[in-house]
């Protein structure tokens, strides 16, 4: 596909989408927000994660279509209200991406994945004039993945251990902590423990090069799939969950996940 199909093919769905916010266009279209679109924009990013986890390449062709359809909403609703143009939109990230790449656009060197993000790290800290290297991280993340960005905004700085062993060892010393914790019976304390337990396994996916969110993510797939093994052959037995006991599901539980999710 050449750009310039590509371009008009851009400017016929921007075309379409403003069409639809006109007077005469659609009701719902014409009512949304900045602010009202967001659950929608959420969802729509959590479907292309799920499309992804499931390598389903025909779905993340129409999620992405999706997402490109919420960003033109965005950038007309932001027009309309004179605050900035698309053209402007894209201008601002194209000057973004080639000033935060010296290595590629400029003389500046970047043998490795990690000298080139440091690269892209200082250079926003710069324009961004922020009082700290881990400012930009947005508290509405979820946990987990906000937690694995601070980690990495503190490394390329330098602040991070040598060694995996390293890790391991905080990770093993907050445990310890926890069941400290845990036997004084202080709530408050046990739950500071629980998260600092959860930071330093998140340190760990982090230094593994394994996105903690992600992890848990199909951890919580897994969990619901052979649960459900278990009311499915529970179900064959003519029991409830209720009827039955905790040795009965864990000898169903250990059989579906000796089968992969399937009895």
């Amino acid at each position: 596909m050449s750009d310039k199909k590509l371009g008009e093919m851009f400017e016929e769905l921007t075309g379409i989408v403003a069409r639809l916010r006109e007077p005469d266009g659609c009701p719902w279209d014409r009512e949304q927000t900045h602010a009202s679109l967001l659950p929608f924009f959420l969802e729509e990013a959590y479907e292309v994660m799920e499309s992804v986890d499931q390598e389903n390449w025909s779905e993340l062709k129409e999620e992405l279509g999706d997402i490109l359809l919420h960003t033109i909403m965005q950038a007309l609703i932001a027009e309309e209200n004179g605050y900035f143009k698309l053209n402007e939109s894209i201008n601002h990230v194209s000057e973004k991406l080639v000033r935060r790449h010296p290595h590629v656009f400029g003389d500046a060197k970047a043998d490795a994945a990690f000298e080139a993000k440091q690269n892209w790290e200082a250079t926003k800290h710069k324009e961004k004039k922020r009082a700290s290297r881990l400012d930009g991280v947005p508290v509405t993340l979820p946990a987990l993945v906000r937690a694995q960005r601070l980690q990495q905004k503190a490394s390329y700085t330098g602040f991070d251990w040598d060694k995996i062993e390293q890790v391991w060892e905080k990770v093993h010393e907050e445990i310890q902590e926890l069941k400290e914790a845990e036997s004084e019976e202080a709530k408050e304390h046990i739950e500071e423990e629980i998260g600092d337990v959860l930071f330093a396994i998140v340190n760990l996916a982090r230094f593994l090069d394994i996105p903690a969110e992600d992890a848990l993510r199909k951890s919580n797939k897994k969990f619901t799939t052979r649960f459900a093994g278990i009311e499915k052959e529970l179900k064959k037995r003519g029991k409830t969950l209720e009827e039955s006991n905790l040795e009965e599901m864990d000898e169903i539980w250990n059989q579906v996940k000796k089968n992969n999710g399937c009895l």
